[in-house]
């Protein structure tokens, strides 16, 4: 994830103020519109912006007369690191790597325990993602003890 990207979304206040919404529970345009007090059109383009991102996902449902409405909700947790020295200034993103796991955790808090099949799935995955980075690794030393 673009962490320039993500720094010019959280010095957006109406953006900020939206995620803040959107922490609480998903919510479609019209309701983000009504408690801002901001027009639809800067509201889409907003979600859009956040959407591409990655910062949100949407989803459509169905209701009961008219067609599916769109709602917004966070995609994954993240933390954001800023450090600022008097020769440095560092600056990252932590949690988007286990953005699924974080979701099979709040399905936990939300009550719903079954998720034993989705952590089985999750560990087989990062299980095959950690062998295979090893072998990168065996792959890098090999190459560079050749160079040497």
């Amino acid at each position: 994830m673009d962490l320039e990207a993500i720094l010019d979304v959280m010095g957006c206040k109406t953006r900020r103020e939206i995620l803040y919404l959107l922490t609480q529970e998903p919510r479609f345009v019209s309701q983000i519109s009504r408690e801002l007090e901001i027009g639809q059109k800067a509201i889409i383009e907003h979600l859009r912006a956040m959407e591409e991102l990655g910062l949100l996902n949407s989803s459509f449902q169905k209701i009961e007369r008219g067609r599916p409405r769109k709602y917004y909700g966070i995609s994954q947790n993240m933390e954001i690191n800023i450090f600022i020295g008097p020769d440095s200034i560092k600056m990252n993103v932590i949690g988007e790597e286990f953005s699924q796991l974080h979701q099979i955790e709040e399905k936990l808090r939300m009550g719903n325990e079954d998720i034993i099949e989705d952590l089985e799935m999750l560990i087989e995955k990062y299980d095959k993602a950690k062998k295979y980075a090893e072998n990168l690794l065996i792959e890098v030393k090999k190459r560079n003890n050749h160079h040497l």
